[in-house]
């Protein structure tokens, strides 16, 4: 807890259980108020732009503050680091400097220079002492993907370089692995700042954050839900997220059709979906925080959510592809154009409300995610 209060988050403040009670249980205004046990959040409570603060906010039970690692805890299984970076020099030797307190310090630390037009981006990770690859073709996925190949450990974590990691991130992706069937794990991304109205607006329509309670996601969840796709998105985000280095024997390589550089997003969702559809458990753990500086300008914004809309749909088709399933289609034909149609009769009767900004951004993605799709031809993926 004493980490995160450190941190210069403007919109956004870290206090303990204690000092929330003692509060009277009050937000504070223009704030996303993230509650703490130990370094371990166990609550957030938003009052702002485009949020209506709880009045009477309740707090799960008191439960055990995240302990040391010891070897028992963390094995004998060797960790990599993987970074995927373009041109961010700068957000780069930051998310590199999070890494100094670390309470489980990675075996192995690879950042993967997406097709950088500089050099900035070498001579960040030479003054960091970690390993540089070069990936000369553009594509988030296929920076994942040799990240995967050259890295040498046991387990391989993803972060990004517009995120910082509480010192007890690893600590707790490693510890979260503690059964052989589960192939991958993600952790809870906070937002590092709510200082702009594009920041504000993604956390409350887009944010990352899935919760503070564990989740274990059984390949049962593909078929929960019969009349939709399965909601992997739900399981975490590509920021934080780890896999036993098996696990790709087993599903294979990301899909270098997906996220960003080629359909837009998406990518890491669809790998969760084929870690599940064979008989691996993606467990959401919230004890790995990791925190994500939104963007700052709405035309950025803007561009992202056409992205994330464009990648959703190619990445609905993807999974199509691979494990077929009605409700998949039926989401791309009945349940997502159904929603924006009651959004528009919605606004044609109340006016435009917040969440309806960026809807011609969503329907466009949406479409030209499909087109995507039916006009990139599958990709080859070996295994690392």
């Amino acid at each position: 807890m004493v980490w995160a209060q450190n941190l210069k988050s403007p919109g956004v403040a870290h206090v303990t259980r204690d000092h929330f009670i003692a509060q009277q249980r009050t937000c504070d205004q223009n704030r996303l108020t993230v509650v703490w046990e130990g370094e371990r959040p166990i609550a957030q409570f938003m009052e702002g732009p485009d949020f209506t603060g709880a009045a009477q906010p309740v707090l799960p039970p008191e439960r055990a503050a995240i302990g040391p690692v010891s070897k028992a805890d963390a094995g004998d299984r060797s960790v990599s680091l993987v970074i995927c970076t373009r041109d961010r020099p700068a957000e780069l030797a930051r998310c590199l400097a999070s890494l100094s307190d670390h309470v489980r310090r990675p075996d192995e630390v690879l950042v993967v220079d997406n097709a950088s037009r500089t050099d900035e981006t070498r001579r960040v990770c030479e003054a960091a002492d970690v390993r540089y690859v070069r990936e000369p073709r553009g594509g988030l996925d296929i920076a994942r993907n040799t990240g995967a190949r050259m890295s040498t450990g046991d387990i391989i974590a993803y972060t990004d370089d517009d995120v910082i990691l509480h010192p007890a991130w690893l600590q707790q992706i490693v510890q979260a692995f503690d059964a052989p069937d589960i192939l991958a794990v993600t952790g809870l991304v906070l937002p590092a700042e709510l200082a702009t109205p594009a920041q504000w607006h993604f956390e409350r329509y887009w944010g990352f954050g899935r919760g503070f309670e564990r989740i274990d996601f059984e390949p049962a969840f593909l078929k929960v839900r019969k009349l939709d796709a399965a909601r992997v998105w739900d399981i975490g985000a590509g920021a934080s997220m780890a896999f036993r280095r098996e696990t790709f024997s087993r599903a294979g390589l990301f899909d270098e059709r997906l996220d960003v550089g080629a359909a837009g997003c998406s990518g890491d969702s669809e790998y969760w979906h084929r870690v599940l559809s064979v008989g691996g458990i993606c467990r959401y753990e919230p004890g790995a925080v990791a925190f994500h500086y939104h963007r700052r300008e709405m035309e950025g914004l803007r561009s992202q959510i056409k992205a994330y809309m464009r990648g959703h749909a190619a990445a609905l088709l993807v999974q199509h592809e691979r494990a077929p399933a009605f409700g998949i289609l039926y989401r791309l034909i009945v349940v997502l154009p159904v929603s924006y149609a009651l959004r528009s009769l919605r606004r044609l009767r109340h006016g435009r409300r917040d969440v309806d900004l960026f809807t011609w951004e969503e329907l466009t993605g949406l479409v030209s995610g499909i087109l995507f799709y039916l006009r990139t031809p599958r990709t080859s993926e070996k295994t690392p």
